[in-house]
């Protein structure tokens, strides 16, 4: 990560080796089928809880605040079920971004996804954290072009 990052996380709240308990999030999302994996989790007991309040021009899109809570998420567990299955990957909830203008997910390769009723990847952490602070735009997916892609 750029330098200017880990300040803008600071500035939210962040500490560097902070432990965040993700038991709650766990058991409330495998309770409608929405399984925590390893990459979701360890994200979560770093990040999770954390609100950025950014704005204004970015890299090639605006910055836009987010907010890194998956309880923001709770009812949207059709969608995220929906898109893991379509895009062959086990995607968690994150929170949102924008203020709830869209959903943020994680999938267990560590790639960072905004997901509305269509997708789009940041990239994989911790560049994927980089590109949200700094206004990266993320690269969308067609589902159709995944799995044809994942065919090849």
């Amino acid at each position: 990560m750029s330098q200017w990052s880990p300040e803008v996380l600071e500035a939210s709240g962040w500490t560097a080796g902070s432990r965040v308990d993700t038991t709650g999030w766990r058991s409330r999302f495998e309770a409608v089928g929405i399984v925590m994996h390893d990459a979701a989790e360890q994200f979560l007991q770093e990040f999770g809880g954390l609100t950025v309040n950014i704005g204004g021009p970015g890299i090639n899109r605006a910055r836009e605040p987010f907010e890194l809570d998956p309880e923001l998420v709770w009812g949207e567990d059709d969608r995220f079920s929906e898109w893991s299955d379509s895009l062959g990957r086990r995607l968690f909830p994150l929170g949102e971004l924008d203020h709830g203008r869209f959903f943020l997910g994680i999938d267990e390769d560590s790639e960072i996804l905004l997901v509305e009723t269509w997708v789009a990847s940041f990239g994989s952490m911790p560049h994927a954290l980089e590109a949200l602070i700094l206004g990266v735009m993320p690269r969308r997916i067609d589902d159709d072009h995944r799995q044809s892609d994942q065919a090849r």
